[in-house]
């Protein structure tokens, strides 16, 4: 497997949930508003033997030529989004299903970012993310789902295609799934918002941003425990420096 973080840079966010570019090299967190997170936005395409997938969908931004930076991101790294096979969703919060689908300036329509993808979602996550108003979610990015044809809706635990394996875990919103990709051996972990970082993998943190901080919590230490027993590759949405952590 081969394993590319699409990074879309870093970001902060606070209580208005607006993520505002940051310039590692010459931004200074202090001067954010009080209580700003530092975090990256970062998809993750993994190629398997079967599947070209994309892990989340970053925030949907454009870079200056007006390409889709997940698309660039793709292209950078030699792979045409138009192969795309699988895209898995761990849950709709704007920053993560920003480039679920593209609005064509032209026709005033939103289309799939990826057409020859099948789409992976959990249909309560789906429903709620409908019904929601509220700043985390960004109705238009992702409503294209519950018409299209090439959308799995999960539901609870499962299997897909005998190698990638879903899990809801609910924590950082209530309907939240985690995915684990298994292939030649190697065992692929992505907890998406609820193990979205490296250090809080490695402390009791308990987020006050989260649906259910405690579980979150909870979740990190067990996956932290196993995966080192188990040797997984583990991969973080939003670590500023450490994407991917291979034991």
């Amino acid at each position: 497997m081969k394993i590319i973080p699409l990074s879309e840079g870093a970001f902060t966010i606070d209580k208005t949930k607006k993520f505002i570019p940051f310039n590692k090299d010459e931004d200074n967190l202090q001067q954010r508003a009080i209580g700003s997170l530092l975090v990256e936005v970062q998809p993750f395409c993994i190629v398997t033997k079967k599947d070209v997938i994309v892990i989340d969908a970053g925030l949907g931004f454009s870079n200056k030529e007006g390409h889709l930076q997940i698309h660039q991101n793709l292209l950078n790294n030699d792979i045409n989004p138009l192969d795309v096979t699988k895209v898995l969703l761990s849950h709709l919060h704007k920053d993560h299903s920003g480039a679920i689908s593209i609005r064509d300036k032209i026709l005033h329509q939103h289309f799939l970012s990826f057409p020859n993808a099948t789409y992976y979602v959990n249909k309560d996550e789906l429903a709620f993310g409908l019904d929601k108003n509220n700043t985390s979610y960004v109705q238009e990015d992702f409503e294209l789902l519950s018409t299209v044809d090439k959308v799995v809706f999960t539901e609870g635990n499962g299997v897909i295609d005998g190698y990638i394996r879903y899990e809801v875990t609910g924590a950082h919103c209530p309907f939240h799934q985690v995915f684990w990709i298994v292939e030649d051996g190697k065992k692929i972990f992505f907890g998406g918002d609820v193990a979205p970082q490296l250090q809080q993998m490695k402390s009791r943190f308990i987020a006050k941003y989260d649906f259910d901080g405690k579980k979150c919590m909870e979740l990190r230490q067990q996956w932290w425990q196993t995966g080192q027993e188990e040797k997984w590759i583990f991969l973080f949405y939003h670590d500023i420096k450490t994407p991917v952590v291979e034991f």
